[in-house]
């Protein structure tokens, strides 16, 4: 008797084992988003002349050196004078919005560059006035804000 008793309490206790867990799709969605790299994007902001790039590095080597070119060609055609050489990089924090909306977050440039050239700044910020529509970055089917360094170059003699 006792061990039909023993296999009878087994049996009793592994039944909740083999019941299944009931998981919200809140649960799961919150899973699925810790699980997602978000500092990483399946396709970078890009503009119509850069839609014949075919991969993913191409088509952000093309949106970066866009911007290079529209602001070299706009710090080409200004009169800046200074009393000393300057010679610095200063970093843009360049900000992209799920709707394609381009925002320069910040301008990091040394003490010195920004004593020499104060308007430096303002300049920065006016070269981007004339850009054309941005389509923004894309992570999962979803269009998605973007964040990132542009590095620029002052050499002035």
């Amino acid at each position: 008797m006792k061990p039909l008793l023993l296999v009878f309490f087994i049996l009793l206790c592994s039944c909740d084992y083999f019941q299944s867990k009931k998981v919200s799709p809140e649960q799961l969605l919150e899973e699925e988003i810790q699980a997602i790299n978000w500092n990483d994007v399946d396709v970078y902001p890009t503009f119509t002349d850069c839609e014949a790039a075919t991969t993913t590095q191409e088509k952000k080597a093309c949106f970066e050196n866009y911007l290079h070119d529209l602001l070299t060609s706009h710090l080409e055609n200004q009169k800046i004078v200074v009393t000393e050489d300057v010679s610095d990089t200063v970093l843009l924090k360049i900000h992209i919005d799920k709707t394609g909306r381009f925002s320069i977050q910040n301008i990091d440039m040394d003490s010195i560059t920004n004593a020499q050239i104060p308007q430096l700044d303002s300049i920065l910020r006016h070269s981007f006035d004339s850009l054309p529509k941005i389509y923004p970055a894309i992570k999962r089917s979803q269009q998605v804000a973007t964040e990132f360094s542009l590095p620029v170059i002052v050499n002035i003699n």
